[in-house]
């Protein structure tokens, strides 16, 4: 096991000046955008009449639109269906061949290939940040069949100069065995799976104490189940990572939000919508990548966060977001017609009075009541009226509207509330 210092960061990338981090991010928009338009039948046909060249802030890259894993979805299906050759949907700037060596599948199903490049979904930084370091031997337990998760780590893990053992899922007593026998100094893996095998070792009678040091993922991880591993002298960390995406964001030892990570642009935009909202204020995590195998420009992970104020105290000085705070499609069914996000959008655009609004349904079973909870900080005469004729021509369904002053809804980025009493 290396004795290297465990508090020092990955590269220079992570403490130069945050203007510098954004200047350089953003000098490479125009290439991207560039390469998934001329790369990717996908791009090509979302950025038609796209001059890439005047992509260069954060406000040009707003105008582009988000492409979400649904649609992602559905137009691999439907050109797997036209063609079998095509599994991609058009969004791979890379094919089948030495510069492909794996293909993976997430939920839906949904295909993503791997690229050669070293560390290819960026892993390694989440993983020094969590303690791993050159000489390390890391029990590795995500999966290592269909989903890239397994693989996401073990290059990473390679990247830092890391041995991994291959664990996988299951099989929880060779698990304890494999690790009491080898030693190693790192998990990686769910949450609850390490729980799992501590608490299978102790019904074993068999000690671990090689395990100080935990890259966790792929679920929630309370502050409950943080202290529990501390207290079996385990210090676990968590990261943010999706099959389509790698590495979005890692936790630090100052526990205080997870880092961006500093090959991406991470955007905070309303659901439903491409609208970016202020900093502070939940709303679906956007991710441009400069990934050139897999150029994903603008896409939607579907997953709530914020981003929080100030730099990390651990020296970083990317921007830092809350982490996992919920799923940002809201979409329900009210008296038999789907409602979604991009509705209630559609409706606040059409009135500038209006701050930010939450559509809450009501009622019991077969009873459903529907209304438009708005901020405003004008109550002009007949505002409610006018919006309410709006929610009736989009959604198709009656609803009343409750005018608010600013600041009443909660910051949790729900736009459409389930609220109904399904007893």
């Amino acid at each position: 096991m290396s004795s290297s210092p465990r508090s020092v960061h990955y590269d220079a990338l992570e403490t130069r000046e945050a203007a510098a981090r954004e200047a350089a991010l953003m000098a490479m928009l125009p290439t991207q955008v560039a390469r998934a338009q001329a790369s990717t039948d996908a791009f090509r046909d979302a950025f038609v009449g796209i001059d890439a060249t005047r992509i260069t802030n954060r406000a040009a890259l707003a105008t582009l639109p988000v492409t979400r894993k649904h649609e992602l979805l559905e137009r691999q299906q439907a050109l797997r269906a036209a063609d079998a050759r095509e599994r991609f949907g058009g969004f791979s700037a890379i094919a089948i061949g030495p510069d492909m060596p794996r293909l993976f599948a997430s939920p839906g199903p949904i295909y993503e290939p791997e690229g050669t490049a070293r560390d290819y979904w960026r892993v390694a930084r989440a993983l020094y940040a969590a303690g791993m370091r050159r000489g390390d031997l890391l029990h590795n337990c995500f999966s290592y069949h269909f989903v890239p998760a397994g693989s996401m780590m073990e290059s990473g893990a390679h990247a830092l100069g890391c041995t991994v053992f291959a664990g996988g899922t299951g099989q929880t007593e060779q698990q304890v065995r494999a690790i009491a026998d080898l030693k190693p100094h790192g998990y990686v893996g769910t949450p609850s799976f390490l729980r799992i095998i501590l608490e299978k070792a102790v019904e074993l009678g068999t000690p671990l104490p090689s395990l100080k040091r935990a890259l966790v993922s792929g679920e929630a991880f309370p502050p409950s189940l943080r202290d529990w591993l501390a207290d079996r002298g385990i210090a676990g960390y968590q990261c943010y990572a999706t099959a389509d995406l790698g590495l979005i964001a890692y936790e630090t030892e100052a526990r205080e939000g997870l880092v961006v990570d500093e090959q991406i642009v991470v955007e905070i935009v309303r659901p439903g919508t491409g609208d970016p909202v202020p900093d502070g204020e939940v709303g679906e995590v956007v991710v441009t990548t400069f990934n050139p195998d897999y150029p994903l420009v603008r896409f939607g992970t579907g997953d709530l966060s914020a981003i929080l104020p100030g730099a990390c105290p651990t020296g970083r000085t990317a921007p830092r977001i809350r982490g996992w705070l919920g799923r940002a499609d809201q979409t329900t069914k009210i008296r038999g017609m789907f409602v979604h996000p991009g509705q209630v959008a559609a409706i606040t655009r059409r009135f500038p009075e209006v701050l930010r609004a939450r559509l809450v349904v009501s009622g019991a079973m077969a009873d459903d009541r529907m209304t438009l909870r708005v901020e405003s900080a004008s109550a002009a005469e007949g505002l409610a009226t006018r919006i309410g004729e709006a929610v009736r021509e989009i959604t198709k369904l009656r609803g009343d509207v409750e005018l608010l002053p600013p600041g009443s809804l909660p910051n949790d980025g729900r736009v459409i509330e389930d609220a109904r009493d399904y007893r």
